[in-house]
């Protein structure tokens, strides 16, 4: 693990509050598409027959206050992994294994952002109070059409993150 005796204060803060946001963002993000996956029979994005335009805009409300969720603490993550990475000093030529992390938040980065530019614009629909089902169904189908199976590809590299945080491979040891 890290050290945490030689870290300052405000940098177990950080990091504190960087894996309670990454692992409440990992939870929100998998129960978020495993919701939105029901939506859909097979993967040829037509609804299920239980679901029809009376029902749909209360889903969609439901389905919009996780991503506003999974949005704000994927936000806080990225905020306080790069406060907590330029606080702590920490080596990263020593400690591959937060390379290897830093290198997969960095890489997931862009493609995560063009998903919550897609999500602003769910929100932003149906912030307006009469929103047509049919327009955010559209959205919903082009958030899994885009970037196609990447967030089920993100889960997995962030689980792999949380492995690496447990058992520190890579590390330098120094004799």
């Amino acid at each position: 693990m890290i050290d945490l005796k030689e870290l300052k204060l405000t940098s177990k803060i950080f990091l504190y509050i960087c894996f309670l946001s990454g692992t409440l963002w990992i939870g929100s993000y998998v129960a978020r598409l495993t919701l939105t996956y029901q939506l859909f029979q097979g993967n040829y994005f037509s609804l299920k027959p239980i679901f029809n335009n009376q029902n749909l805009p209360a889903i969609f409300i439901t389905l919009n206050s996780a991503a506003i969720l999974t949005s704000i603490l994927f936000s806080i993550f990225i905020i306080t992994f790069i406060v907590f990475l330029f606080l702590s000093h920490i080596n990263l030529k020593e400690n591959g294994w937060l390379l290897i992390s830093t290198i997969i938040i960095v890489l997931t980065l862009p493609f995560e952002m063009i998903l919550m530019n897609n999500d602003y614009k769910i929100y932003s629909l149906i912030q307006t109070g009469s929103f047509d089902p049919n327009q955010i169904l559209i959205y919903t189908i082009n958030r899994f059409k885009v970037l196609g199976s990447f967030p089920i590809i993100e889960v997995l590299c962030y689980f792999s993150i949380i492995y690496l945080v447990l058992f520190q491979p890579l590390k330098l040891v120094k004799k």
